[in-house]
């Protein structure tokens, strides 16, 4: 269809391709075989991204402070907590993105609950396992827009007012899913208040900073922690995030005067002007 239709650009809304998270990448990669302009990620920013344990790897690299982490993988038989890191620990799916697998269960402190989360990813999830040191803080996030020259929109918070003192503050599928989950334990987002100007500008510095060194374009979203003594860490990069009316991306462009029908503007403009050989 797209050879016959030639469309003036495509709008990428994928999750996955055929059940598998990390196709999305080679389906952008056709477009720009056949030279059909697409919002969003380049297919090598993808890549690097849906990749977590890769992704923080080239974060260190780049002295970007990201928590310590280890992947198991399927095949692995022995799970035992990694020499370096210390409990409380969080598990994730390597791959998986919308918070997949991820519960109050993820949050580990012992040996045996750390074996049977890994275990939950490998059969239930069916991917590798990323183990990481759990950050004890406020959740962060920053929208990135733009191809060469980026625009960081305001910081982003993420608040649980009534959860129980025994509830970790983490973004589980109910969390992001779940109306009525959210109406229970009061979870609310909104433009973190009581943050130093200078502490938002390091925050935005530092995800335009991993926006470049990842390769991506577009538009992307940084989840962050911020710890009580004031220590900022990137946990994921999120190229092509949710982009619906009212959520938290569209809300912050919001505050910052760019409407919904002007965001969706930019991100197509964006898509159209941008040359997969920017990044070759």
């Amino acid at each position: 269809a797209v050879h016959e239709w030639k469309p003036h650009v495509a709008f990428n809304l994928m999750e996955d391709f055929d059940g598998v998270a990390i196709f999305d990448q080679n389906v952008v990669s056709y477009l720009e075989l056949l030279k059909v302009p697409y919002t969003g990620c380049n297919p090598r920013g993808l890549m690097i991204t849906k990749d977590k344990a890769l992704c923080k790897k080239i974060l260190h690299y780049h002295r970007i402070k990201t928590p310590g982490f280890h992947v198991f993988r399927r095949a692995q038989k022995k799970i035992r907590r990694p020499k370096g890191l210390h409990y409380p620990l969080i598990v994730k799916s390597l791959i998986e993105e919308a918070s997949l697998g991820i519960s109050q269960s993820s949050v580990v402190t012992d040996d045996k609950k750390l074996e049977e989360r890994v275990r939950f990813i490998h059969e239930k999830i069916q991917t590798d396992a990323l183990v990481e040191s759990y950050i004890e803080g406020r959740e962060l996030y920053v929208g990135v827009m733009g191809n060469h020259q980026l625009e960081a929109l305001p910081v982003w918070e993420l608040v649980f007012r009534k959860a129980p003192d025994q509830m970790a503050n983490i973004a589980t599928r109910r969390v992001k899913w779940n109306p009525g989950y959210r109406s229970k334990y009061g979870i609310t987002s909104y433009e973190a208040r009581n943050l130093d100007p200078i502490l938002v500008e390091k925050i935005q510095r530092i995800a335009k900073r991993a926006f470049r060194v990842l390769n991506l374009n577009g538009y992307a979203r940084f989840d962050f922690r911020l710890t009580p003594n004031g220590d900022v860490y990137l946990l994921e990069a999120n190229p092509n995030p949710h982009i619906g009316f009212e959520e938290d991306f569209a809300e912050s462009a919001e505050t910052v005067g760019l409407n919904y029908r002007d965001l969706m503007d930019r991100i197509l403009r964006l898509g159209i002007n941008w040359k997969p050989t920017s990044i070759v």
